[in-house]
């Protein structure tokens, strides 16, 4: 198709043009038209750019979902600048560390956001600051002019940069494009893809958070195509009914720990759910049970997501077909790749695996990050030469094209939708003074999907109660990323060459698991 938009600036302004009068979002009582988001973000951009605040520069967004942190999104790339949202619930020191490493000219805070940038260091803290709870944001945006900025947003601009934990302990800012947003889109527009067809009267729910692809992200997916979106501060089982019986909820995209508190909630069966057309999950493992109970309770189609920050979401899904086979025979698989992207499968020698041949998960396309912000290094062992993006999951292809994942090569854990690498919590128990060495797992959580559980070695002739580790990591990492189940072990099992053989951690708890993973 000719003459489509070509950044997400010009989406907006298409649907302000074509539509004026159609709501983009809803939070709280507030509603937002196209025409006036459209008018907003100039004067949001205006206000930045009399800060200084222009092309490359970033604005860091801190606090829960709320509409203004869309606004202070297009209003920064309007200026060829981006946004970098932080999860409120990430604890102290990272929220610290995300703040130094993005170097931003501005903080925005939302609901919640002051009392944590209230404990910033002092040269932090020294950043100009803006805040919806005081009023400054909107008092700010609104003396600014209403023209359009000067700057011509181009596709290659980047829009966010999420932070994602990594191997080394350390977040990394995952730098993503208009560019791979619009065309990502546009390749499943064109291929007619059932569960993401769209209409003027869908309305999107937006409960995930927003400092998470899966909430930046699916908002994006519902502005591109017109869509309402209610934006919710967090999720909770009452605003969940609450939206689907008055105001009428088509689709959403939600982890398999949030269907299961739905779906078991003595609320649940006197809804009307005849409205959602589509319930779009991942992130999380969900058993065959729940899935046969939420098809039962809620009546309508379901797709299965797989992606990562990396690739800027899904980029693998199983299809609503795929959930109601006889037998359902690709149930345990995450599907096959959405149009536009690749899948392939690599053994340790870069070779491709043969089908069903476990190997390292790549993924190739539009859909995938620009880079990881002043990590060349880790960019480069990320995305090859060859533009494959190297995922860290094992897992394996059928014969059909259907992707299977087996393992996890980086150790990530993926617990209620938030992810969290083991190295980040080994890490943090092996600052306490008595403890010699961690290895930390995932195991089974018939709420979560997974749970952290720790392993630990205590140095010669200390003691400590798995009570006390798990007050002292509380205080150094995020309240999700805490063991939930600690064993103090005399040694941990170990290859010739000393690795720690994790596998035979996992084994007795994953065992009779029909699922290793999300």
């Amino acid at each position: 198709m000719q003459n489509r938009p070509k950044t997400l600036v010009e989406v907006v302004k298409r649907h302000a043009q074509s539509r004026p009068d159609a709501p983009v979002f809803q939070f709280d009582d507030r509603v937002t038209s196209f025409a006036t988001f459209d008018r907003r973000t100039d004067k949001v951009a205006n206000a930045m750019a009399a800060l200084g605040i222009g092309p490359g520069d970033r604005v860091v967004y801190l606090g829960k979902n709320s509409d203004v942190f869309f606004e202070v999104m297009f209003g920064a790339i309007k200026l060829g600048a981006y946004v970098v949202p932080i999860g409120w619930r990430l604890a102290q020191p990272e929220i610290a560390y995300i703040v130094e490493d993005a170097s931003p000219k501005l903080i925005v805070c939302g609901p919640e956001g002051d009392e944590i940038a209230d404990r910033l260091s002092d040269r932090l803290k020294a950043l100009p600051r803006r805040s919806v709870d005081d009023g400054s944001f909107a008092a700010w945006a609104d003396g600014a002019s209403s023209g359009p900025p000067a700057y011509i947003p181009k596709p290659s601009d980047l829009i966010v940069q999420l932070y994602t934990s990594g191997t080394t302990g350390r977040p990394k800012g995952a730098m993503l494009t208009q560019h791979s947003f619009v065309k990502h889109l546009d390749n499943m527009v064109d291929a007619d893809v059932s569960w993401n067809r769209w209409s003027a009267d869908d309305v999107s729910w937006l409960p995930m958070p927003v400092s998470h692809v899966g909430g930046a992200g699916w908002g994006i997916w519902a502005i591109y195509h017109g869509a309402r979106t209610i934006i919710e501060r967090q999720f909770t089982i009452e605003a969940a009914f609450d939206r689907i019986e008055k105001d009428g909820i088509t689709k959403m995209f939600i982890v398999p720990a949030a269907l299961q508190q739905m779906v078991r909630h003595p609320r649940a069966a006197g809804i009307d759910y005849s409205r959602i057309r589509n319930m779009n999950y991942g992130a999380s493992p969900i058993s065959p049970a729940l899935l046969r109970e939420c098809t039962a309770m809620f009546g309508c189609s379901f797709t299965q997501m797989y992606g990562m920050t990396e690739t800027i979401g899904t980029v693998v899904a199983l299809a609503p077909e795929d959930h109601v086979a006889p037998g359902l025979p690709k149930i345990r698989s995450a599907g096959k790749a959405v149009p536009g992207a690749e899948i392939a499968v690599f053994d340790l020698n870069g070779h491709r695996c043969a089908a069903n041949e476990i190997g390292e998960v790549a993924v190739r396309g539009v859909a995938q990050m620009a880079g990881y912000w002043k990590l060349p290094e880790e960019t480069a062992r990320t995305i090859d030469r060859d533009g494959w993006l190297h995922t860290g999951d094992a897992g394996y292809l059928d014969e059909d094209g259907y992707l299977f994942i087996h393992d996890r090569i980086k150790d990530m854990i993926v617990t209620g939708g938030e992810n969290v690498y083991s190295v980040e919590v080994e890490a943090a128990l092996c600052e306490h003074p008595d403890v010699a060495e961690a290895a930390v797992i995932g195991i089974p959580s018939e709420t979560w999907g997974e749970e952290v559980a720790a392993f630990v070695v205590l140095r010669p002739g200390r003691q400590v109660t798995e009570n006390e580790l798990v007050d002292f990591t509380r205080n150094l990492i995020a309240g999700f990323k805490v063991p939930r189940l600690i064993r103090v072990v005399d040694e941990l099992p170990r290859n010739p060459s000393g690795k720690i053989l994790k596998r035979e951690l996992r084994e007795p708890f994953w065992k009779n698991q029909t699922r290793q993973v999300s």
